[in-house]
């Protein structure tokens, strides 16, 4: 199976540290370490945790136009995004659905760096070019640049260490830095809830960086199984699985991704795919979306478990889920009619047969620790 997956340029690394291997968007990527998802989950919330997420695809878009030709396909404002910023971005399809989520960051002199997940990266290339090749250069670096994630509250004692100018950095900004004489991208943002850095480094320089950072003492590998459990904690999106294609910004919860500049009132008010969709949702409110919910027993409640309400009616359906080690219990998001979307409404979820009680919960379940200066 290994043979015929793609290989991040950790690979070698992961076997060597014990890795448990698993397939995911096409790779061979760690899922856990010899000290387990729980205890790797733990020790992120308490130190740091380093990550391989070289899976993503990086994409550099080059030229005046790139700014404005890429804001034609998000509803987010990238035309007025500062030099060394970055943002959260969507792109949606004609009917308002999200075809993928992304980060995008201002590098200076007419380019942008994008940052797409692992499963989408060919689809959104080819969308790209499709719609906007002719307004700027697009170059895919995905064989060239690896990712790695350091998150935790002790990241930023342990990338001080290599650059001392990284304290400095407050939430999404986004500095180029050399790290081991190589000039990398580092970002101060994650997908854990917790302060840390994403780093955009060459490909050949992966692997004596990653070894330079687990040789901090704070710092633990952390594989798939421990970024999931952390990201659902912090209440955050897992493209494919809470929002996908059929699923609008509205309905996903995450109307503050799109920019005021870009809404039905804004300066540039839509100019994006669906924006008419997205824009009457806003107005008139949509009949299901995305809530935390908060199983009352200690049976975790899976992706794809139907809820009903107390008559049995199906009212929704779980989209992530599984126990929060932080919360010391298990937690969930799903969709559920907006009938039953208020706090504190109780629902059930069928697992195997049973009922297992829930409450809808606010989100996130771990309050987030970004640095924001």
């Amino acid at each position: 199976m290994s043979e015929t997956l793609h290989k991040t340029p950790l690979h070698a690394l992961h076997l060597e540290l014990g890795a448990r291997m698993v397939p995911f968007a096409g790779y061979d990527m760690p899922v856990q370490y010899p000290l387990g998802v729980l205890k790797e989950h733990l020790h992120t919330r308490e130190q740091a945790g380093l990550f391989d997420v070289s899976h993503m695809g990086q994409i550099r878009l080059a030229g005046n136009d790139a700014a404005r030709a890429l804001e034609s396909l998000v509803p987010v404002d990238i035309v007025d995004l500062p030099v060394g910023l970055q943002r959260y971005a969507m792109f949606t399809n004609e009917q308002g659905g999200i075809l993928d989520d992304l980060m995008v960051a201002n590098l200076g002199n007419d380019e942008l760096l994008l940052v797409v997940n692992a499963a989408c990266k060919e689809q959104d290339l080819a969308h790209l070019r499709t719609h906007i090749g002719n307004r700027c250069e697009i170059t895919p670096l995905f064989e060239e640049r690896a990712l790695l994630a350091l998150q935790g509250p002790a990241a930023v004692t342990v990338l001080a260490r290599l650059a001392p100018q990284v304290a400095d950095m407050t939430f999404m900004q986004l500095r180029t830095v050399e790290l081991m004489g190589t000039d990398c991208y580092v970002s101060r943002s994650g997908y854990t809830g917790e302060d840390g850095y994403e780093i955009s480094v060459p490909a050949n320089v992966a692997e004596s960086l990653a070894r330079c950072l687990l040789a901090e003492p704070e710092v633990q590998p952390i594989g798939l199984g421990a970024r999931d459990s952390l990201r659902l904690e912090a209440g955050l999106c897992l493209y494919g699985h809470d929002m996908d294609q059929q699923t609008t910004p509205v309905q996903a919860s995450l109307l503050w991704a799109i920019s005021k500049v870009r809404r039905a009132d804004g300066a540039r008010a839509g100019g994006f795919p669906g924006a008419e969709t997205i824009f009457a949702q806003q107005r008139d409110g949509v009949a299901r979306k995305r809530v935390g919910l908060s199983p009352q027993e200690r049976t975790p409640v899976r992706e794809g478990a139907e809820i009903v309400d107390d008559h049995g009616q199906a009212v929704g359906i779980v989209c992530s889920g599984g126990f929060g080690p932080t919360c010391g219990a298990p937690v969930a998001m799903g969709y559920v009619d907006v009938e039953h979307a208020a706090l504190d409404t109780p629902l059930f979820a069928l697992v195997r047969g049973r009922r297992v009680a829930l409450k809808v919960s606010k989100l996130p379940f771990t309050p987030p620790r970004y640095h924001r200066g």
